[in-house]
């Protein structure tokens, strides 16, 4: 038996929520925890990133097969799946750790995803301009254990996700169900 082939990629959508329960149904996905990027404070808690003084992003590190899903395809759901156009902003959370940012692993996400929001603005898929940010990958450091999958865990008795959250990814889910696992 052949071993699976492994990639990873990291992605800031606004709240690590939605955007864990969302690429964690997704095929080809092996792994997502939610966590914190992109700031200047060593091993962050969820309490100072909300503070919005440690730079970071509440963002999400994928593991996924690319034989199965590839990353051109992840930037898609990415970019259908939150605003990338309100500066660190999603909805009513604001402050820079909701901020649209791609951290790239490498080279060629680097090049893809450049490629990409091309494409979208010259395509004017949105009605105002992309503010997602491009940024090398720095130490992801992973959010504290009741974070990780806390849609499926807690969604039911938390109103922000029965709000928020649910809806958004029904909505991806009815318009990505061949991609579903």
């Amino acid at each position: 038996m052949s071993e699976i082939s492994k990639e990873r990629a990291i992605f800031g959508g606004g709240c690590f929520w939605c955007t864990e329960a969302i690429f964690k149904s997704l095929k080809g996905v092996i792994s997502v925890l939610p966590g914190y990027i992109g700031g200047h404070v060593e091993n962050p808690t969820y309490e100072e990133v909300c503070t919005g003084t440690t730079g970071h992003a509440e963002a999400v590190e994928l593991v996924y097969n690319p034989a199965e899903v590839n990353y051109q395809q992840l930037l898609e759901i990415f970019f259908a799946t939150h605003n990338p156009t309100t500066l660190n902003r999603q909805g009513e959370d604001i402050g820079t750790q909701y901020r649209s940012e791609i951290f790239y692993v490498n080279e060629k996400q680097q090049h893809a995803a450049k490629e990409y929001i091309d494409i979208l603005e010259s395509e004017k898929v949105y009605n105002d301009p992309i503010v997602t940010q491009l940024s090398e990958a720095t130490t992801f450091y992973v959010a504290e254990d009741y974070h990780k999958d806390y849609v499926a865990l807690r969604g039911d008795e938390n109103r922000y996700c029965q709000l928020v959250v649910v809806p958004k990814l029904n909505k991806f889910k009815e318009k990505y169900q061949m991609k579903l696992k």
